[in-house]
């Protein structure tokens, strides 16, 4: 079954920025999405098309598709308590962060006691990142799934 829009994908991936490794799913569960749904960045959701279970490929995304530009001005002041992630934070540090929209990783600028310089961009925003993919199984999203816009079960989201 190859890659289309309600497709649940199950897939393990190495992640780098030029020769520097970022992250991998190896040693874990795979990675689970539903297809067209924007639950993995463009770039990487548009190469996935036509794939199928026992695929392997690489693909490099710029970054217009993947985590966006970087955009110099995207900083605020967060009190301290907010930050989740560590009890000590120093500048370059990546913190997540609850928001109206869900959790958020934002990059510590400048630390206090009471309140914290963020920089709000993606900690990937502005990288062409290249993927190492494998597809690991494929298979039809169910009604509850796609009216969720998410996939359930190993390697996706758990209610």
């Amino acid at each position: 079954m190859s890659i289309a829009d309600n497709t649940v994908v199950q897939f393990h991936y190495t992640l780098r920025e030029g020769d520097t490794l970022i992250e991998t799913s190896a040693g874990n569960d795979p990675l689970a999405y539903l297809h067209g749904h924007g639950n993995i960045i463009p770039g990487l959701e548009k190469a996935m098309v036509g794939k199928a279970a026992g695929d392997e490929f690489e693909v490099t995304v710029p970054c217009s598709e993947g985590y966006g530009e970087r955009q110099e001005d995207k900083t605020q002041q967060i009190p301290v308590k907010h930050l989740h992630g560590s009890k000590k934070w120093k500048p370059g540090m990546v913190a997540n962060v609850r928001t109206d929209q869900g959790v958020r990783q934002v990059t510590i600028v400048k630390a206090g006691l009471k309140h914290a310089t963020v920089d709000l961009n993606h900690p990937l925003a502005g990288k062409e990142l290249t993927f190492s993919v494998q597809i690991v199984d494929t298979r039809d999203a169910t009604e509850e799934e796609i009216a969720h816009g998410h996939a359930h079960g190993v390697g996706g989201h758990h209610h």
